[in-house]
C-alpha cells in the first residue's frame, strides 16, 4: 500500500510537468513604453480561431470552416489579486486605437501583429499591465471539455446552427467539446445582443470548465488526470516567462470565476455598437489597475456591459 501511494504521488507531480515539456511559447511584450508594474496578475486570455493541427475530417465535424490566416475569436482578461478574481470579455469588434492603424476592431491587432500587437493595444486602451498570456486554439478547446468529460450549458433558448454544428435544446444540459466548441462559436443566432450575448455564453463555457477541473474526480481519476493535463499541450501557447507553478495559480484562479467565488463581466459598453462606455469602463480598468476588484459593483460588472 505505501508503494502504490509513492507510485500516485510520482505520478501526480510528474504527469503535469511532463505535459508542460510540451507546451508552445509565444513572444507577446511589446517593445517600448508599457504600464508600470500593478498589484495582483493580471492574465490576457485569447481563443483563436486558428486551424493548425486541424485535419480536413475534424474541420468538418466541428464546422470550423477553412478560413486561411488567424484571428481572435475571443479575447478576454483574468485578473487576481486582493479581491474576487474578475473575468472580463472584450467584444472583438470594439473599436479601438490600434498603435500604428488608427482605429479598428481590436481583433484586427492580432491579425496585423500577433500577440505583441493585441497586448500592446489592449494597455494602450485600459492603462491594464498585462502580466501572462494565454492562447487556445480550437482543438485544444475541444479537447479540454472532453478531457473534464463535458461540462453542463444552459442556453436560454433553443439554438440550431448549422455552420458551427451546433443543435441544442433550451435548459441545462450536458455538452462535449465539439458542443461547447458551437455553442461558444455561434453567433448569428442572437438576434437580441449579438456577439455580446456570444461573449456571455463564452464566459459560461469557461466558468464551466473551471468547475469540473476543480471537482475531485479530475485528481482521483487517473485517466481523466492524465488527459486533462495532456489536453493543453495540443493547441495551447503560454506567453514567455509563464512558469508551472504561475500556470497552475492561473488554472485554479480559472476555477473561481463562477458568480460565486468571482466576478464574471462584459467591459462596460455605452450600445450594441460595442463602443466602451467613456465613463464607466474607465473606472473599471482603474479598479483592475488598483487591484481594487471589491469596489467593482453591478453598475460595472454587468452580463452585457451595458449600465443595469
Amino acid at each position: 500500500m505505501f508503494l502504490l501511494l509513492v507510485l500516485w504521488l510520482i505520478f501526480l507531480v510528474y504527469t503535469p510537468f511532463h505535459a508542460w515539456t510540451k507546451i508552445s511559447e509565444s513572444g507577446f511584450e511589446p517593445k517600448g513604453e508599457r504600464p508600470a508594474e500593478q498589484p495582483g496578475t493580471t492574465y490576457l486570455m485569447v481563443g483563436s480561431d486558428s486551424r493548425a493541427g486541424l485535419s480536413p475530417e475534424e474541420r468538418k465535424e466541428l464546422g470550423t470552416g477553412n478560413a486561411s490566416g488567424q484571428r481572435t475569436d475571443t479575447i478576454m482578461m483574468l485578473h487576481t489579486g486582493s479581491g474576487p478574481n474578475l473575468l472580463m470579455s472584450i467584444p472583438r469588434d470594439s473599436l479601438v486605437e490600434v498603435p500604428g492603424y488608427g482605429t479598428s476592431k481590436i481583433n484586427a491587432a492580432y491579425a496585423f501583429g500577433g500577440p505583441k500587437l493585441l497586448t500592446e493595444t489592449i494597455e494602450l486602451n485600459t492603462g491594464i499591465r498585462v502580466d501572462h498570456y494565454v492562447e487556445i486554439g480550437i482543438g485544444g478547446f475541444v479537447d479540454l471539455v472532453d478531457a473534464v468529460g463535458g461540462i453542463e450549458i444552459c442556453p436560454k433558448m433553443a439554438m440550431k446552427d448549422p455552420q458551427a454544428n451546433l443543435d441544442v435544446k433550451k435548459g441545462c444540459q450536458e455538452a462535449d467539446g465539439k458542443t461547447a466548441l458551437g455553442y461558444a462559436r455561434s453567433r448569428k443566432l442572437y438576434t437580441g445582443l449579438g456577439d455580446i450575448q456570444r461573449a456571455q455564453a463564452q464566459r459560461e463555457v469557461v466558468s464551466a470548465v473551471g468547475a469540473e477541473v476543480l471537482s475531485p474526480w479530475s485528481v482521483l481519476n487517473p485517466l481523466r488526470y492524465w488527459n486533462l493535463n495532456m489536453a493543453a499541450t495540443r493547441t495551447v501557447e503560454f506567453g514567455k516567462g509563464m512558469s508551472p507553478v504561475r500556470a497552475g495559480l492561473w488554472a485554479m484562479a480559472m476555477t473561481q470565476v463562477n458568480g460565486e467565488n468571482g466576478l464574471t463581466c462584459g467591459v462596460p459598453i455605452s450600445d450594441l455598437s460595442v463602443r466602451w462606455d467613456a465613463e464607466r469602463a474607465p473606472r473599471m480598468f482603474q479598479a483592475i489597475i488598483d487591484d481594487d476588484t471589491d469596489r467593482i459593483g453591478k453598475q460595472l460588472c454587468s452580463p452585457s456591459g451595458l449600465a443595469s
